[in-house]
């Protein structure tokens, strides 16, 4: 029920919104600030779970990893662009490291299974790492070493050089806080939120 719920989102999304322009990814700092590209399953549930996280000054929904350019969220999900659902993150390296996010990132998502995460099934929710620069790279080898050891299954998440970040579309932005009654956020994105807060994952004034 939920998966043909986010289909019919997902349709009248396409019909009503429409594409944001195509940025790259920024090997730079700006303003002293880091950014961070982490795919995880369905990227309202990636985006609120980071929007949470102290030091984080923002994050967007996007798409990442594929072949196609410009794509559509309708042409994502078809599974034919290559691309993963993913959110950038934009963090104050003062507050928070990038390898804490990377320690968030395995806590927010099963970095076990293959192209899917739940019931979201497809290579448009799986598990990525697209690093920014070489120190990123580097961290991200660390993190992957360590996360080895705590997961009994082999991990999946795939691990590349961001190349390009298409943000999408306007509807999928801050999706969760402007839609927390609809089916898909209150039996999934509120459940794990809940269980994250209950480790002390996020915010005390959140």
């Amino acid at each position: 029920m939920l998966k043909v719920f986010k289909q019919v989102v997902c349709m009248m999304i396409v019909l009503f919104s429409t594409t944001f322009a195509t940025q790259k990814g920024d090997n730079s700092m700006n303003d002293g600030l880091g950014k961070a590209t982490f795919g995880g399953g369905c990227f309202w549930c990636v985006e609120a779970v980071f929007e949470r996280i102290d030091g984080v000054t923002d994050v967007v929904s996007g798409y990442a990893g594929g072949h196609t350019e410009n794509p559509t969220y309708y042409e994502v999900t078809s599974g034919k662009t290559g691309h993963a659902e993913v959110c950038q993150i934009t963090f104050d390296p003062q507050i928070i490291s990038y390898d804490e996010l990377l320690d968030i990132f395995w806590q927010a998502h099963d970095p076990t299974t293959l192209n899917r995460q739940g019931n979201d099934v497809g290579t448009q929710y799986r598990s990525a790492i697209y690093f920014h620069n070489q120190e990123q790279e580097n961290s991200v080898k660390t993190a992957l070493k360590k996360a080895e050891k705590i997961f009994k299954k082999p991990i999946t998440t795939e691990v590349k050089a961001l190349e390009k970040f298409y943000l999408a579309e306007v509807n999928h932005q801050d999706y969760f806080a402007n839609n927390p009654n609809v089916p898909y956020c209150t039996f999934v994105i509120a459940p794990k939120i809940n269980k994250l807060e209950k480790k002390g994952l996020f915010n005390d004034d959140e």
